[in-house]
């Protein structure tokens, strides 16, 4: 019989957690051998449980699954990451793809079809939600630079013009200038429409 194949377990929700942990326990060949609640735990957790497969979810507290993916590629590129997530959202699939994930499903789907994405990432496969693949297809990449994308991160809070400044080490001026910059890509009227806009399609 060969060995079962070894699952770190990625996600904020106790009970989500626990029932995903128990259903894919049942399956024969598929074994829970870590668990976490937050997304910087994750690189710490997977070097030292070595596991095959790393199922993360992307909205965690700490850190977000997408950043952990890419550096748990780095440090442990023989853990092959499957990102399970509420939010089918097109830009969260193009980042994960970057960050170097082998997989993309959402949660409403049956635990068979989970298990079977397990094993075929670990057969070598990608696997990804096919409604999601056809929609990250048609959104396109994000319009926002990376500058743009942190400056809407800071101002998510309502932190004022002169708080991110701050935070980021810019001047006033250019962060209104890239504020600007986000709300015109996002064709919204003010900064919280562009950060809602942005992260309804997963560009945050």
């Amino acid at each position: 019989m060969t060995d079962p194949i070894r699952v770190l377990l990625a996600e904020d929700q106790g009970m989500m957690r626990g029932a995903l942990a128990l259903l894919l326990d049942l399956e024969d060949d598929i074994e829970v051998v870590a668990q976490v609640a937050a997304g910087d735990l994750i690189v710490e957790a997977a070097l030292a449980a070595r596991p095959d497969i790393a199922l993360l979810d992307i909205e965690l507290p700490g850190r977000s699954g997408l950043d952990a993916a890419a550096d748990l590629r780095k440090q442990l590129p023989s853990c092959q990451v499957l990102i399970l997530t509420t939010f089918g959202r097109p830009g969260y699939l193009r980042r994960a793809m970057e960050a170097g994930a082998a997989g993309f499903l959402v949660k409403d789907g049956p635990v068979e079809d989970l298990a079977g994405a397990i094993r075929r990432v670990l057969a070598g496969e990608r696997v990804v939600d096919p409604a999601l693949a056809a929609a990250a297809l048609s959104a396109g990449p994000s319009p926002l630079t990376a500058r743009e994308q942190d400056v809407l991160n800071a101002a998510a809070d309502g932190a004022t013009v002169s708080d991110i400044a701050g935070k980021l080490h810019l001047s006033e001026s250019t962060v209104r200038n890239y504020l600007s910059s986000a709300i015109g890509k996002t064709g919204t009227r003010n900064r919280m429409e562009a950060v809602r806009s942005a992260r309804q399609n997963g560009w945050l």
